[in-house]
């Protein structure tokens, strides 16, 4: 189902008329304006006050226009290596990559939008093996960069991949030139929220991208989830976030 997902990604990319009276916040808001299409869309994180963003909406809309409630905002996407991960501080501040491909949306970003609505947290995963499983958080939010974005998330769905994230929730964010915990941001190759403890789980979604189906056990800086693939890097990683819905509550 991934690849089929990805494989369209040229076929997705859409528009939504953006005016001074409309400037979504997130792809729900895209979705409740009429565009019910996954795409590439804009929004604007920061309201007026701030630069317009593209980022890809998961609308969960089939090709005969029938569709549920899953208007999810893409934050990272990894799914063929194209994009470098190994990256500074200021990066994945700002976001880097391409909506139509791999990318991350950008800390700053992901921050004022978790401020201004409440939001959840989904992780896909696809193996070399076309297995696939996901990680669901019931509440999902960062602290400001005063705070180093901390991550804080809440109860864990299980969808298979079993939970990785709670491990490091309350924890910073690290990068390769900004890393609190030693070195464990540079042996992962990439930036994330991170324990440097393999005992209480890793998650490096960040990592490098291998291509294949690897043990990654002798350096741990393979794309990893390692309470479903253990230290087997993956094939395709998507994180993203929709808001809290009353339905949820419920």
């Amino acid at each position: 189902m991934l690849l089929l997902f990805v494989a369209l990604l040229p076929l997705l990319v859409q528009s939504a008329p953006v005016t001074k009276d409309f400037l979504p916040l997130d792809c729900e808001d895209i979705y409740n304006n009429g565009s019910i299409h996954s795409g590439v869309y804009t929004i604007f994180p920061a309201g007026s006050a701030g630069e317009p963003v593209q980022v890809y909406c998961d609308m969960g809309c089939d090709e005969d226009g029938s569709h549920g409630k899953e208007r999810w905002t893409v934050i990272q996407r990894r799914f063929d290596g194209s994009v470098n991960f190994y990256r500074p501080w200021v990066d994945y501040k700002n976001g880097f990559g391409n909506a139509d491909g791999e990318y991350w949306l950008g800390l700053e970003n992901i921050f004022l939008m978790t401020f201004r609505e409440r939001y959840q947290l989904r992780v896909d995963l696809e193996d070399f093996d076309k297995g696939s499983a996901y990680a669901q958080y019931n509440s999902f939010y960062i602290d400001s960069e005063r705070s180093t974005y901390a991550l804080h998330i809440g109860n864990f769905i299980n969808g298979g991949a079993g939970d990785t994230l709670s491990s490091v929730n309350g924890k910073i964010f690290s990068t390769p030139d900004q890393n609190p915990y030693g070195s464990c941001a540079d042996s992962f190759m990439g930036g994330f929220w991170y324990t440097c403890w393999w005992s209480n789980g890793v998650a490096n979604p960040n990592g490098v991208y291998k291509w294949e189906n690897v043990d990654t056990s002798y350096l741990d800086n393979g794309i990893l989830w390692n309470s479903w693939r253990n230290h087997y890097s993956m094939k395709t990683v998507v994180m993203k976030i929709r808001q809290v819905t009353i339905d949820d509550i419920i």
